[in-house]
């Protein structure tokens, strides 16, 4: 028999180079991330912010207000951004705000805007078909359906037709952003007409939306409308005093903080989501 030569295996003791070349530049990519994040733009983080959360608030997420419209972020003044960086700032901003009217979202033009209404709509008011509140966002006007709808129907009565064209005059003449949202109580409806309060609810501010720019003259581009079912109640459903506060079409005016000579004109104004409440 012949002897088998044994065969010779060469080991490389250098291997562990490549794990530890691996490992090195792992922990190169970690110290530069570290770095990087090190350095951002503190006054970019605060306007971020910022947006994130006027988007969160157009959209109804922070506020009782009914929302539903496209947003438009504006940058918040310099002095405002520093403060929120700089805690030992905070002092000063109030002031700021109530120059440039980001105290609480309703500005000097809202508040005189709501003395104005409140003038025009007295009789309305006093009877309750008209009621007007003042949110982080502007001035909410609510048309009741008392005085302005028959149940079940989207069809403008006729004596709530003076009101709001009396409402429209100071409008159009201020040139405010509006978002005309529809609201129901969460009693359902199913009809020949509308087979749900989603449908009821938005045919109701579409109603509105249409006599305002075809009758009244109002900017469509400055106009969106939005329904939102029994979504979005301001009391109780679970009384008849409550759904008839529930049962309303709003006028929401928002606030314009800048210039109308600076103002943005050419947004057009977007429907919102479809949600209907109860008649």
């Amino acid at each position: 028999m012949s002897r088998r030569r044994k065969r010779h295996v060469h080991v490389n003791h250098e291997r562990w180079l490549v794990s530890y070349a691996d490992f090195i530049t792992l922990l190169f990519a970690f110290f530069v991330v570290l770095y990087a994040t090190s350095q951002m733009d503190k006054k970019k983080v605060v306007q971020v912010s910022a947006a994130i959360q006027g988007a969160f608030q157009e959209l109804g997420a922070f506020s009782g207000s009914a929302q539903g419209s496209p947003v438009r972020v504006e940058a918040a003044p310099p002095a405002v951004v520093q403060a929120a960086v700089d805690p030992d700032k905070l002092a000063g901003v109030a002031d700021i705000n109530k120059a440039t009217g980001a105290a609480d979202g309703a500005g000097t033009d809202v508040t005189l805007l709501k003395r104005e209404l409140e003038d025009a709509l007295g009789d309305e008011i006093n009877r309750h078909e008209i009621a007007m509140r003042v949110t982080p966002e502007g001035l909410v006007v609510s048309l009741h359906e008392l005085g302005f709808f028959n149940s079940g129907s989207a069809v403008l009565l006729q004596e709530g037709q003076a009101p709001l064209g009396r409402i429209a005059g100071i409008l159009n003449a201020k040139g405010f952003q509006i978002r005309v949202e529809g609201h129901t109580d969460n009693v359902h409806i199913h009809t020949h007409a509308f087979k749900s309060n989603w449908e009821l609810s938005t045919a109701r501010a579409t109603e509105v939306v249409t006599l305002l720019v075809e009758r009244y003259g109002l900017d469509p581009k400055e106009i969106s409308v939005a329904g939102y079912s029994q979504y979005r109640p301001l009391a109780s459903n679970e009384t008849e005093e409550g759904r008839k506060v529930n049962r309303r079409v709003d006028l929401v005016v928002v606030s314009k903080n800048e210039p109308a000579s600076m103002a943005s004109k050419d947004t057009p104004g977007q429907a919102g989501p479809a949600a209907k409440k109860g008649d």
